[in-house]
Protein backbone atom coordinates (compact mmCIF):
# COMPACT_ATOMS: atom_id res chain seq x y z
CA UNK A 1 0.00 0.00 0.00
CA UNK A 2 1.29 3.45 -0.88
CA UNK A 3 2.30 5.54 2.12
CA UNK A 4 0.87 9.05 2.28
CA UNK A 5 1.09 12.00 4.62
CA UNK A 6 -1.95 13.79 5.99
CA UNK A 7 -2.62 17.48 6.52
CA UNK A 8 -4.46 19.03 9.50
CA UNK A 9 -7.84 18.01 8.09
CA UNK A 10 -6.86 14.35 7.94
CA UNK A 11 -6.85 14.23 4.13
CA UNK A 12 -4.04 12.55 2.25
CA UNK A 13 -1.79 15.13 0.56
CA UNK A 14 1.54 13.81 -0.70
CA UNK A 15 3.46 10.56 -0.36
CA UNK A 16 5.16 10.26 3.02
CA UNK A 17 8.80 9.27 3.05
CA UNK A 18 9.12 6.01 4.99
CA UNK A 19 11.96 5.89 7.52
CA UNK A 20 15.21 4.56 6.13
CA UNK A 21 15.91 2.25 9.04
CA UNK A 22 13.51 -0.55 8.18
CA UNK A 23 13.92 -4.22 9.06
CA UNK A 24 11.91 -7.03 7.54
CA UNK A 25 10.79 -10.08 9.52
CA UNK A 26 12.10 -13.52 8.38
CA UNK A 27 8.71 -14.40 6.89
CA UNK A 28 8.54 -11.08 5.06
CA UNK A 29 5.18 -10.11 6.58
CA UNK A 30 6.22 -7.40 9.03
CA UNK A 31 8.36 -4.27 8.93
CA UNK A 32 9.96 -2.94 12.12
CA UNK A 33 11.68 0.37 12.80
CA UNK A 34 14.72 0.33 15.14
CA UNK A 35 14.42 4.07 15.83
CA UNK A 36 10.74 3.64 16.72
CA UNK A 37 10.51 0.66 19.07
CA UNK A 38 7.18 -1.17 19.50
CA UNK A 39 5.96 -0.12 16.05
CA UNK A 40 5.28 -2.65 13.28
CA UNK A 41 3.80 -2.43 9.80
CA UNK A 42 1.95 -5.27 8.13
CA UNK A 43 3.42 -5.51 4.63
CA UNK A 44 0.31 -6.73 2.79
CA UNK A 45 -1.95 -3.87 3.93
CA UNK A 46 0.44 -1.19 5.10
CA UNK A 47 -1.44 -0.89 8.41
CA UNK A 48 0.66 -0.11 11.48
CA UNK A 49 0.49 -2.08 14.73
CA UNK A 50 1.68 -1.50 18.26
CA UNK A 51 3.58 -4.35 19.91
CA UNK A 52 4.84 -4.54 23.48
CA UNK A 53 5.99 -7.28 25.86
CA UNK A 54 4.93 -6.86 29.50
CA UNK A 55 5.78 -9.43 32.16
CA UNK A 56 6.45 -12.08 29.54
CA UNK A 57 3.17 -11.52 27.68
CA UNK A 58 3.12 -10.01 24.19
CA UNK A 59 0.39 -7.53 23.25
CA UNK A 60 -0.15 -6.58 19.60
CA UNK A 61 -2.95 -4.33 18.39
CA UNK A 62 -3.79 -2.52 15.17
CA UNK A 63 -3.39 1.25 15.27
CA UNK A 64 -5.88 1.45 12.38
CA UNK A 65 -3.80 3.72 10.17
CA UNK A 66 -1.35 3.34 7.29
CA UNK A 67 0.20 6.78 7.87
CA UNK A 68 3.58 6.61 9.62
CA UNK A 69 3.33 9.97 11.42
CA UNK A 70 -0.17 9.16 12.70
CA UNK A 71 0.97 5.73 13.84
CA UNK A 72 3.76 7.28 15.92
CA UNK A 73 1.23 9.48 17.71
CA UNK A 74 -1.16 6.57 18.38
CA UNK A 75 1.67 4.34 19.56
CA UNK A 76 2.15 6.39 22.75
CA UNK A 77 -1.50 5.95 23.74
CA UNK A 78 -1.28 2.22 23.02
CA UNK A 79 1.79 1.76 25.25
CA UNK A 80 0.34 3.86 28.04
CA UNK A 81 -2.90 1.88 28.03
CA UNK A 82 -1.19 -1.52 28.04
CA UNK A 83 1.14 -0.61 30.91
CA UNK A 84 -1.80 0.74 32.89
CA UNK A 85 -3.73 -2.51 32.43
CA UNK A 86 -0.68 -4.55 33.37
CA UNK A 87 -0.35 -2.66 36.65
CA UNK A 88 -4.02 -3.17 37.54
CA UNK A 89 -4.35 -5.76 40.32
CA UNK A 90 -6.24 -8.96 39.48
CA UNK A 91 -8.07 -10.68 42.31
CA UNK A 92 -6.78 -14.08 43.37
CA UNK A 93 -9.77 -16.17 42.32
CA UNK A 94 -12.90 -15.83 40.26
CA UNK A 95 -14.89 -16.35 43.47
CA UNK A 96 -13.31 -13.26 45.02
CA UNK A 97 -14.12 -11.18 41.94
CA UNK A 98 -17.67 -12.53 41.95
CA UNK A 99 -18.09 -11.51 45.59
CA UNK A 100 -16.95 -7.98 44.73
CA UNK A 101 -19.39 -7.84 41.81
CA UNK A 102 -22.29 -9.06 43.94
CA UNK A 103 -21.46 -6.45 46.59
CA UNK A 104 -21.52 -3.75 43.91
CA UNK A 105 -24.93 -4.93 42.69
CA UNK A 106 -26.35 -5.04 46.23
CA UNK A 107 -25.17 -1.47 46.90
CA UNK A 108 -26.40 -0.05 43.57
CA UNK A 109 -29.33 2.21 44.46
CA UNK A 110 -30.30 2.63 40.78
CA UNK A 111 -31.33 -1.03 40.51
CA UNK A 112 -34.72 -2.31 41.58
CA UNK A 113 -34.93 -5.38 43.80
CA UNK A 114 -36.22 -7.41 40.86
CA UNK A 115 -33.21 -6.46 38.75
CA UNK A 116 -30.82 -7.39 41.56
CA UNK A 117 -32.54 -10.75 41.97
CA UNK A 118 -32.32 -11.38 38.22
CA UNK A 119 -28.57 -10.76 38.20
CA UNK A 120 -28.15 -13.05 41.19
CA UNK A 121 -29.96 -15.74 39.20
CA UNK A 122 -27.53 -15.16 36.32
CA UNK A 123 -24.61 -15.71 38.70
CA UNK A 124 -26.20 -18.90 40.05
CA UNK A 125 -26.74 -20.23 36.53
CA UNK A 126 -23.13 -19.43 35.64
CA UNK A 127 -21.80 -21.34 38.66
CA UNK A 128 -24.14 -24.24 37.96
CA UNK A 129 -22.95 -24.66 34.38
CA UNK A 130 -19.24 -24.11 35.09
CA UNK A 131 -18.18 -26.39 37.93
CA UNK A 132 -15.18 -25.12 39.87
CA UNK A 133 -14.98 -21.70 38.26
CA UNK A 134 -14.85 -19.97 41.65
CA UNK A 135 -11.46 -21.54 42.35
CA UNK A 136 -9.92 -20.44 39.04
CA UNK A 137 -7.66 -17.44 38.59
CA UNK A 138 -9.43 -14.90 36.32
CA UNK A 139 -6.16 -14.31 34.45
CA UNK A 140 -6.04 -17.99 33.47
CA UNK A 141 -9.54 -18.19 32.02
CA UNK A 142 -9.08 -18.48 28.25
CA UNK A 143 -11.25 -17.75 25.26
CA UNK A 144 -11.54 -21.51 24.64
CA UNK A 145 -12.80 -22.00 28.19
CA UNK A 146 -15.44 -19.32 27.67
CA UNK A 147 -16.61 -20.79 24.38
CA UNK A 148 -16.89 -24.26 25.90
CA UNK A 149 -19.01 -22.86 28.73
CA UNK A 150 -21.16 -20.90 26.28
CA UNK A 151 -21.95 -24.09 24.39
CA UNK A 152 -23.08 -25.84 27.57
CA UNK A 153 -25.12 -22.87 28.74
CA UNK A 154 -26.89 -22.28 25.43
CA UNK A 155 -28.13 -25.89 25.43
CA UNK A 156 -29.99 -25.36 28.73
CA UNK A 157 -31.25 -21.78 28.65
CA UNK A 158 -32.97 -19.44 26.20
CA UNK A 159 -31.15 -16.78 24.20
CA UNK A 160 -32.17 -13.83 26.35
CA UNK A 161 -31.01 -15.41 29.61
CA UNK A 162 -27.81 -16.52 27.86
CA UNK A 163 -27.05 -12.95 26.80
CA UNK A 164 -27.73 -11.53 30.25
CA UNK A 165 -25.60 -14.18 31.95
CA UNK A 166 -22.80 -13.58 29.44
CA UNK A 167 -22.95 -9.89 30.29
CA UNK A 168 -22.74 -10.72 33.99
CA UNK A 169 -19.75 -12.96 33.31
CA UNK A 170 -18.00 -10.15 31.45
CA UNK A 171 -18.62 -7.71 34.32
CA UNK A 172 -17.19 -10.13 36.89
CA UNK A 173 -13.98 -10.49 34.88
CA UNK A 174 -13.79 -6.70 34.59
CA UNK A 175 -14.24 -6.48 38.35
CA UNK A 176 -11.31 -8.86 38.66
CA UNK A 177 -9.14 -6.26 36.96
CA UNK A 178 -9.04 -7.73 33.44
CA UNK A 179 -9.04 -5.02 30.79
CA UNK A 180 -11.47 -4.75 27.91
CA UNK A 181 -8.99 -5.93 25.29
CA UNK A 182 -7.99 -8.96 27.34
CA UNK A 183 -11.43 -10.05 28.53
CA UNK A 184 -11.96 -13.55 27.05
CA UNK A 185 -15.73 -13.40 27.61
CA UNK A 186 -15.93 -10.55 25.10
CA UNK A 187 -14.83 -12.99 22.41
CA UNK A 188 -18.08 -14.94 22.88
CA UNK A 189 -20.88 -13.60 20.69
CA UNK A 190 -24.34 -12.89 22.01
CA UNK A 191 -27.23 -14.94 20.65
CA UNK A 192 -29.99 -13.51 18.54
CA UNK A 193 -33.26 -13.25 20.44
CA UNK A 194 -36.34 -14.24 18.45
CA UNK A 195 -39.37 -12.05 18.86
CA UNK A 196 -42.01 -13.84 20.91
CA UNK A 197 -45.16 -14.63 18.99
CA UNK A 198 -48.07 -13.13 20.88
CA UNK A 199 -51.03 -15.49 21.28
CA UNK A 200 -53.60 -13.45 23.17
CA UNK A 201 -57.27 -14.17 23.87
CA UNK A 202 -59.95 -12.54 21.75
CA UNK A 203 -62.47 -10.27 23.55
CA UNK A 204 -65.03 -13.04 23.99
CA UNK A 205 -62.32 -15.44 25.19
CA UNK A 206 -61.10 -12.90 27.73
CA UNK A 207 -64.59 -12.49 29.15
CA UNK A 208 -64.94 -16.27 29.41
CA UNK A 209 -61.51 -16.42 31.04
CA UNK A 210 -62.26 -14.00 33.88
CA UNK A 211 -65.68 -15.57 34.37
CA UNK A 212 -64.10 -19.01 34.70
CA UNK A 213 -61.53 -17.73 37.19
CA UNK A 214 -64.13 -15.87 39.24
CA UNK A 215 -66.46 -18.87 39.56
CA UNK A 216 -63.78 -21.51 40.21
CA UNK A 217 -65.00 -21.96 43.79
CA UNK A 218 -61.79 -21.14 45.66
CA UNK A 219 -61.74 -18.56 48.46
CA UNK A 220 -59.63 -16.16 46.39
CA UNK A 221 -61.33 -16.82 43.03
CA UNK A 222 -63.17 -13.51 42.87
CA UNK A 223 -60.05 -11.55 43.82
CA UNK A 224 -58.01 -13.38 41.19
CA UNK A 225 -60.55 -12.52 38.49
CA UNK A 226 -60.43 -8.85 39.48
CA UNK A 227 -56.63 -8.92 39.48
CA UNK A 228 -56.63 -10.32 35.93
CA UNK A 229 -58.95 -7.48 34.89
CA UNK A 230 -56.75 -4.89 36.59
CA UNK A 231 -53.61 -6.12 34.81
CA UNK A 232 -55.36 -6.24 31.44
CA UNK A 233 -57.01 -2.81 31.84
CA UNK A 234 -53.88 -1.00 33.07
CA UNK A 235 -50.91 -2.62 31.31
CA UNK A 236 -49.04 -2.75 34.62
CA UNK A 237 -46.27 -5.19 35.31
CA UNK A 238 -47.01 -7.65 38.11
CA UNK A 239 -44.71 -5.89 40.59
CA UNK A 240 -46.29 -2.54 39.70
CA UNK A 241 -49.88 -3.69 40.11
CA UNK A 242 -49.15 -5.07 43.58
CA UNK A 243 -48.17 -1.60 44.82
CA UNK A 244 -51.16 0.36 43.50
CA UNK A 245 -53.23 1.68 46.42
CA UNK A 246 -56.42 3.69 46.47
CA UNK A 247 -54.45 6.89 47.09
CA UNK A 248 -52.95 6.35 43.63
CA UNK A 249 -56.37 6.41 41.97
CA UNK A 250 -57.48 9.85 40.75
CA UNK A 251 -61.07 9.58 39.57
CA UNK A 252 -61.28 13.30 38.72
CA UNK A 253 -58.34 13.20 36.33
CA UNK A 254 -59.18 9.63 35.29
CA UNK A 255 -55.63 8.34 35.84
CA UNK A 256 -53.68 5.90 37.99
CA UNK A 257 -50.28 6.74 39.46
CA UNK A 258 -47.99 3.74 38.92
CA UNK A 259 -44.53 3.33 40.44
CA UNK A 260 -42.39 2.17 37.53
CA UNK A 261 -40.70 -1.17 38.16
CA UNK A 262 -37.70 -0.39 35.98
CA UNK A 263 -36.19 2.70 37.52
CA UNK A 264 -34.91 5.25 35.04
CA UNK A 265 -31.29 6.31 35.26
CA UNK A 266 -31.87 9.88 34.13
CA UNK A 267 -34.04 11.49 36.78
CA UNK A 268 -36.01 10.62 39.88
CA UNK A 269 -39.15 12.14 38.34
CA UNK A 270 -39.30 9.20 35.94
CA UNK A 271 -39.74 6.67 38.78
CA UNK A 272 -43.51 6.78 38.31
CA UNK A 273 -45.98 7.28 35.45
CA UNK A 274 -49.67 7.92 34.96
CA UNK A 275 -51.93 5.41 33.23
CA UNK A 276 -55.36 6.54 32.00
CA UNK A 277 -58.47 4.96 33.48
CA UNK A 278 -60.13 3.40 30.45
CA UNK A 279 -63.91 2.70 30.62
CA UNK A 280 -63.65 -0.99 31.70
CA UNK A 281 -61.13 0.00 34.38
CA UNK A 282 -63.49 2.71 35.67
CA UNK A 283 -66.24 0.13 35.98
CA UNK A 284 -63.89 -2.23 37.87
CA UNK A 285 -62.61 0.46 40.26
CA UNK A 286 -66.10 1.78 40.95
CA UNK A 287 -67.17 -1.72 41.93
CA UNK A 288 -64.11 -2.38 44.12
CA UNK A 289 -63.88 0.97 45.90
CA UNK A 290 -66.63 0.37 48.55
CA UNK A 291 -64.98 -2.91 49.64
CA UNK A 292 -61.84 -1.32 51.07
CA UNK A 293 -61.76 2.48 50.65
CA UNK A 294 -58.74 3.25 52.91
CA UNK A 295 -56.14 5.31 50.96
CA UNK A 296 -53.23 3.03 51.93
CA UNK A 297 -55.11 -0.17 51.07
CA UNK A 298 -54.10 -2.02 47.90
CA UNK A 299 -56.64 -1.91 45.10
CA UNK A 300 -56.30 -5.62 44.36
CA UNK A 301 -57.03 -8.27 46.96
CA UNK A 302 -54.32 -10.68 45.73
CA UNK A 303 -50.74 -10.24 44.53
CA UNK A 304 -50.66 -12.96 41.85
CA UNK A 305 -52.98 -15.29 39.94
CA UNK A 306 -50.71 -17.44 37.78
CA UNK A 307 -52.25 -20.76 38.82
CA UNK A 308 -55.77 -19.48 38.28
CA UNK A 309 -54.84 -18.23 34.81
CA UNK A 310 -53.26 -21.54 33.85
CA UNK A 311 -56.21 -23.61 35.09
CA UNK A 312 -58.77 -21.40 33.36
CA UNK A 313 -56.91 -21.47 30.03
CA UNK A 314 -56.67 -25.24 30.23
CA UNK A 315 -60.37 -25.57 31.04
CA UNK A 316 -61.38 -23.31 28.11
CA UNK A 317 -58.90 -24.90 25.71
CA UNK A 318 -57.13 -21.65 24.84
CA UNK A 319 -53.42 -20.82 24.70
CA UNK A 320 -51.91 -20.39 28.17
CA UNK A 321 -51.22 -16.77 29.09
CA UNK A 322 -49.18 -15.27 31.93
CA UNK A 323 -49.31 -12.11 34.02
CA UNK A 324 -47.07 -10.36 31.50
CA UNK A 325 -49.26 -11.43 28.59
CA UNK A 326 -52.04 -9.33 30.12
CA UNK A 327 -49.74 -6.33 29.72
CA UNK A 328 -49.38 -7.25 26.02
CA UNK A 329 -53.17 -7.58 25.85
CA UNK A 330 -53.61 -4.02 27.13
CA UNK A 331 -51.19 -2.64 24.53
CA UNK A 332 -52.80 -4.66 21.75
CA UNK A 333 -56.32 -3.47 22.53
CA UNK A 334 -55.13 0.15 22.74
CA UNK A 335 -53.43 -0.01 19.34
CA UNK A 336 -56.40 -1.77 17.76
CA UNK A 337 -58.58 1.05 19.11
CA UNK A 338 -56.44 3.58 17.22
CA UNK A 339 -54.10 4.86 19.97
CA UNK A 340 -50.71 5.73 18.48
CA UNK A 341 -47.72 3.64 19.53
CA UNK A 342 -45.70 6.46 21.22
CA UNK A 343 -48.68 7.13 23.50
CA UNK A 344 -49.12 3.45 24.31
CA UNK A 345 -45.39 3.28 24.99
CA UNK A 346 -45.66 6.07 27.59
CA UNK A 347 -48.61 4.31 29.25
CA UNK A 348 -46.49 1.14 29.48
CA UNK A 349 -43.61 3.04 31.06
CA UNK A 350 -41.12 2.68 28.23
CA UNK A 351 -38.43 5.35 28.06
CA UNK A 352 -37.31 4.74 24.46
CA UNK A 353 -39.94 6.83 22.72
CA UNK A 354 -41.79 3.79 21.37
CA UNK A 355 -38.92 1.82 19.79
CA UNK A 356 -39.58 -1.36 21.81
CA UNK A 357 -43.35 -1.06 21.40
CA UNK A 358 -42.96 -0.59 17.64
CA UNK A 359 -40.80 -3.71 17.50
CA UNK A 360 -43.32 -5.72 19.51
CA UNK A 361 -46.61 -4.37 18.17
CA UNK A 362 -45.61 -2.88 14.82
CA UNK A 363 -47.58 -5.49 12.89
CA UNK A 364 -50.76 -4.31 14.66
CA UNK A 365 -50.07 -0.73 13.62
CA UNK A 366 -49.70 -1.82 9.98
CA UNK A 367 -52.92 -3.83 10.11
CA UNK A 368 -54.76 -0.88 11.61
CA UNK A 369 -53.29 1.49 9.00
CA UNK A 370 -54.41 -0.82 6.21
CA UNK A 371 -57.95 -0.88 7.59
CA UNK A 372 -58.02 2.91 7.99
CA UNK A 373 -56.68 3.38 4.44
CA UNK A 374 -59.84 1.81 3.05
CA UNK A 375 -61.83 4.70 4.52
CA UNK A 376 -59.91 7.35 2.55
CA UNK A 377 -61.75 8.68 -0.51
CA UNK A 378 -61.37 11.44 -3.10
CA UNK A 379 -65.00 11.26 -4.21
CA UNK A 380 -67.07 14.45 -4.00
CA UNK A 381 -69.67 12.65 -1.92
CA UNK A 382 -69.97 9.30 -0.25
CA UNK A 383 -71.75 6.57 -2.14
CA UNK A 384 -74.97 5.46 -0.51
Amino acid sequence: MKLTAADDTGRDTKPAKPPRDIKLSPDGKWRSFPKTPNLLQYVNTGVYYGRVKIEGKIFRQSLETDVFTTAKLLLGDFLKKKHKLANRPISGTFGEARALYEADIAADHTLKDGSKLYRQNCVKALLKTWTGIDALSPAKITEADCRAWAGRFADKYDAQFFNNTLGTFRHILERAGIGHDDNPALKVKRLGVKQKELKLPEPDQFEALVETIGTAGARQSRYCANFVRFLAFSGCRLSEARKVCWKDIDFERAEIRVETAKRAMTSSSASFRFVPIIPPMLELLTRLKPENPAPESPVCGVAECEKSLTNACKKLGIHRITHHDLRHLFATRCIEAGVDIPTVSRWLGHSDGGALAMKTYGHLRREHSAAMAQRVTFATKQAS
